[in-house]
């Protein structure tokens, strides 16, 4: 393969991962453009200084995906955009990204690669038939599948990290409930207290119930915005001593520890699964290395012995 098109390859892988970091790369705080709006308030700025000010993100990629999003928007049918509305509300909205916005990561991605593979082809002189099939396969791939998995691991992630965070949570509002805490202003003590997807969660249902949205509802979508079976039930119970009158303390000391115990057996579970995770990469890796070391000196000696030549 010739230099040029080890260039181009790279170039344009590099160009896909330049696109991943400008659009995940963090909006400019508010302390941020007050300290910009006081350094040019003495002067008239142009438009052009305007326009330099603003990230590469915001001036040259996003408006970029959202050109590719309107396009996309108009041929794709409306089952698909809730869907992947869902997903990216399972995903924590990544980025603040609506359906729109992920629509146009697919096409950019998927724009890239076909045009990484019809070049990497051309430049070898491969077939036309050859070219074209590896174009739609490399678009293809840069529009379904790389997306969706990026997805789908942000999604098992930030399950991972609820499920993580659940019993402590629940420890929280169950101390704050029985010293008297209102169970709205135990979630408040919830979102103060962490950073995590968890908290946040929280923080949005607190901010939901404040606009008048009822609590039961506000509680329900965020179990659909999170779809983790220990969440879900919490949920439910909750519900459900507020319908019946139940005292909710004493539902979340229940809770609290019907999660310690799931954590627990989560633990066991793993631990359990080590042994047999440790068996491929102790086949393959180190028995291999050990075999080396302990047999390499003895199998030299006996080669230099010379015993294999009398045989």
């Amino acid at each position: 393969m010739s230099p040029l098109v080890l260039i181009l390859a790279v170039a344009m892988l590099g160009s896909i991962v330049l696109l991943f970091v400008g659009v995940a790369a963090p909006r400019p705080s508010d302390q941020a453009v007050l300290d910009r709006l006081a350094q040019y308030g003495e002067r008239t700025l142009t438009l052009e200084e305007i326009e330099l000010s603003q990230p590469f993100s915001q001036r040259i990629i996003k408006p970029l995906i959202q050109g590719i999003a309107q396009f996309i928007s108009r041929f794709a049918p409306q089952r698909n955009i809730e869907e992947t509305r869902h997903k990216l509300e399972l995903a924590g909205r990544p980025y603040g990204w609506g359906p729109a916005e992920f629509l146009g990561v697919r096409g950019l991605a998927g724009v890239l690669l076909a045009v990484l593979a019809f070049l990497l082809l051309t430049l070898t002189r491969q077939p036309v038939t050859k070219r074209l099939v590896a174009t739609a396969v490399s678009g293809g791939l840069g529009f379904y599948l790389l997306p969706t998995l990026w997805l789908s691991s942000r999604i098992r992630r930030r399950q991972t990290e609820i499920v993580k965070a659940l019993p402590d949570a629940l420890d929280l509002l169950t101390i704050s409930v029985e010293a008297g805490l209102g169970f709205d202003a135990a979630m408040s003590k919830v979102a103060e207290k962490w950073d995590n997807e968890l908290s946040l969660a929280f923080a949005r249902v607190i901010q939901e119930i404040q606009m008048g949205k009822l609590r039961r509802e506000a509680l329900r979508d965020m179990a659909d915005r999170m779809d983790v079976p220990d969440v879900s039930s919490f949920v439910a119970a909750i519900i459900q001593a507020d319908q019946l009158g139940v005292s909710i303390a004493k539902v979340l000391r229940i809770q609290s520890e019907q999660m310690r115990i799931r954590r627990r057996q989560r633990a066991e579970e793993k631990a359990h699964q080590a042994p047999v995770k440790m068996l491929f990469p102790m086949a393959f890796l180190i028995f291999p290395a050990l075999f080396i070391v302990l047999l390499g000196p003895a199998l030299l000696v006996v080669m230099h012995s010379g015993i294999f030549g009398r045989i």
